[in-house]
């Protein structure tokens, strides 16, 4: 697990990459129920699931999500989300639509996801969901896979989907999509 450290947002980020995923489907299930769930239960529930689980199929590398991420602490600065949280602004960013389903569906965890990043945002300076370790067990807990180090996240794109996605020339070099990709992100607020 990585924590990048944002100041100027007062956010702290926990992210790790899992590969061999086992339980993709019950854990799609889980948001899912834990979305509409009444209660003490269902803020139980929320909290343990309380993470931006992104298919690593669909990142090009670190730049990439890290272009998502700060998008997604700018809005949280400077006004209402257009989601619901932190986290679905972050699959949302990634998006290169406005589709706010779509992005969820394309970009968050699917039933046949076998590499995830999970990704925790703590912001204001709320020390308890800062620390690394109660994180990483959260994570940990929810998510049945192996750690894997993030530099591996190039390793693992589906470079076809992105084309597809993002609506990209087959003929382009990794960099330039790359590039192209990761100027979408940063520029979508104002596309």
């Amino acid at each position: 697990m990585e924590t990048w450290q944002y100041p100027a947002f007062s956010a702290v980020v926990h992210l790790a990459l899992f590969e061999r995923v086992q339980n993709a489907k019950a854990l799609r299930a889980r948001l899912i129920s834990a979305s509409t769930m009444p209660g003490a239960e269902g803020d139980a529930e929320r909290e343990a699931v309380n993470f931006a689980f992104i298919d690593a199929s669909l990142v090009a590398s670190d730049l990439h999500l890290q272009t998502a991420l700060l998008y997604a602490l700018l809005a949280d600065s400077r006004g209402p989300l257009r989601t619901k949280t932190i986290h679905s602004e972050i699959l949302w960013a990634l998006n290169p639509t406005n589709n706010i389903s779509e992005a969820i569906r394309r970009f968050g965890v699917s039933d046949s996801s076998q590499r995830l990043i999970v990704l925790r945002v703590s912001t204001g300076g709320d020390s308890a969901a800062a620390s690394a370790g109660p994180v990483e067990a959260s994570m940990l807990a929810a998510t049945e896979g192996t750690i894997v180090p993030l530099s591996r996240i190039p390793e693992f794109c589906d470079w076809a989907q992105l084309k597809k996605y993002y609506k990209l020339p087959a003929e382009a070099s990794p960099q330039r999509l790359l590039d192209i990709i990761t100027s979408t992100v940063a520029t979508k607020a104002v596309a």
